[in-house]
């Protein structure tokens, strides 16, 4: 029950960051009361349903807006995300979509992005291209004015972490993050936000017109020793697609540092977790 407990907050989570301002700091603790979030996840799971290929204006609280302003998350996260810096979607404002062509489906939204730990807001216009085609290609994203929010700045605090875990401490988790009842150790922290930063490659890439991923649980993540100036980290992680219902597990080595960001070295996809009632084991 604790991989299903653990699901059903993160989905209380994905509404709260869309409806509330959130702020993620040492002394979170993600809880929840599971009827109504579990209730709610259910309810998003039958909007699922609607029809995706209607062109035109599109209701900005429906999926196929949703789904697409998703995807400008994860864009923000793997190209701006640092231990101290976390992106979230707040609101939808507007949408519209039209056919390109035989290439794709273009996406054009107003939406509001909250950077999560200093609870900062600022409404952005971005575009979402999703190929078409046999081949599934990655989403590619334009965002034309969000400036501000991208100019926060963590530098101090990403240094000081560094040369923490660069000369006198190691990661190693001996618990998922978060845990069955929605802790993560005030320590943690930086870390679990560090491992959304490096699935949102993943997530950015997996990324259809048909899903809404959101990172449910790292499993565990280990650091590395490295040769360079790089922090080295092997992160196993649980992602959630509210659509189906399914739990894709992916294992990532990755780097970061300050100067450089999050690198993803290799991924590995393992196999799907159908449903929410299986425990994954960690690695």
């Amino acid at each position: 029950m604790g991989l299903r407990r653990a699901i059903v907050l993160v989905a209380l989570m994905e509404v709260t960051w869309s409806l509330n301002v959130m702020t993620i700091g040492p002394e979170t603790v993600f809880s929840a009361h599971p009827e109504a979030a579990e209730e709610n996840a259910e309810q998003e799971a039958a909007a699922a349903e609607e029809d995706v290929m209607a062109t035109g204006e599109l209701n900005p609280n429906h999926y196929p807006a949703q789904r697409a302003a998703k995807v400008v998350q994860h864009y923000l996260n793997m190209r701006y995300g640092s231990p101290y810096k976390l992106f979230g979607l707040k609101e939808v404002h507007s949408g519209n979509v039209e056919e390109v062509a035989d290439s794709g489906r273009k996406y054009q939204l107003q939406i509001s992005v909250q950077e999560i730990i200093s609870n900062t807001e600022e409404k952005c216009s971005a575009e979402v291209f999703f190929p078409s085609g046999e081949k599934q290609l990655s989403p590619q994203v334009q965002i034309p004015s969000c400036e501000e929010i991208l100019k926060l700045d963590a530098t101090s605090e990403e240094e000081a972490l560094y040369q923490q875990y660069k000369t006198n401490k190691t990661v190693h988790t001996e618990k998922p993050l978060p845990d069955s009842y929605g802790h993560i150790d005030p320590e943690m922290i930086p870390f679990w936000h560090l491992s959304i930063v490096a699935t949102s490659f993943i997530m950015l890439k997996e990324s259809t017109q048909n899903t809404l991923y959101n990172v449910a649980q790292v499993a565990n993540i280990t650091q590395l020793a490295t040769e360079n100036d790089q922090l080295k980290f092997d992160c196993h992680v649980l992602l959630h697609d509210l659509v189906s219902q399914e739990i894709p597990q992916v294992k990532l080595l990755f780097t970061w540092s300050p100067a450089e960001g999050v690198k993803v070295l290799h991924t590995e996809q393992l196999p799907h977790i159908h449903g929410c009632e299986k425990q994954a084991k960690p690695n």
